[in-house]
């Protein structure tokens, strides 16, 4: 998953980021709504972390114009105002999930897969793919029966495909998974991790369209 951040607190910014890259996804981290906006008209993200208090505004504001235009992107609320009438505002403003400060970043982590489940059409964190199981809450692969180690990126394309089972991804939609990684995306760089996925997930893991792109194989 690729995740914009917008959170004006440098310690906890620094700290739910590091979290979310620690567990595989990739993150976006910005402490301003313009600068949120200028990120989600750049880039194609898989869920919102949203401050509801920043410099520039207020959170809830920003999310009523999300949904105003008809942006669906997942949004989970990140905040210290812990009312009930807060949490319903939020809610209603479209909202998927409302977590108060100061929060356990362990419990973020499992509020982040939920939702990406619920966005999905999954909602069961164990899927079977074949020979492989796939635990997507703990991020761990098993193939036939024996634990898979994968990178962060391998994660983060194999994640995609199988959010989207049968559907063709283009290079650069996949490119757009691994851009928050830091490193410089190569012109061949989604060619070489498909390769490592494909030693070690079977050769069959991932399917060539060439000239078009890829889509997860059949079990």
């Amino acid at each position: 998953m690729r995740i914009l951040l917008v959170e004006d607190d440098t310690v906890l910014g620094a700290a739910v980021r590091d979290e979310i890259a620690g567990a595989g996804q990739s993150v976006d981290w910005v402490m301003r709504l313009d600068a949120a906006s200028d990120a989600l008209a750049g880039a194609a993200y898989d869920l919102v972390l949203l401050d509801l208090m920043l410099p520039d505004g207020r959170g809830i504001s920003f999310l009523n114009g999300l949904r105003a235009r008809g942006d669906v992107t997942p949004v989970i609320i990140l905040t210290a105002l812990d009312q009930v009438t807060d949490r319903i505002e939020g809610l209603n403003a479209g909202a998927d999930d409302y977590l108060v400060k100061p929060f356990d970043l362990s419990e973020l982590t499992a509020r982040i897969g939920s939702v990406a489940r619920r966005y999905t059409g999954n909602p069961n964190p164990i899927i079977t793919h074949g020979p492989l199981e796939v635990d997507l809450t703990m991020r761990s692969i098993r193939l036939n029966g024996k634990p898979v180690s994968l990178t962060a990126r391998e994660w983060a394309l194999f994640e995609a495909f199988l959010g989207r089972p049968g559907q063709l991804l283009s290079k650069m939609q996949l490119e757009e998974k691994l851009y928050a990684f830091g490193a410089e995306v190569e012109s061949n760089t989604i060619e070489v991790h498909v390769s490592h996925l494909r030693k070690k997930l079977g050769s069959k893991i991932i399917e060539t369209e060439r000239g078009l792109g890829y889509r997860l194989g059949k079990p």
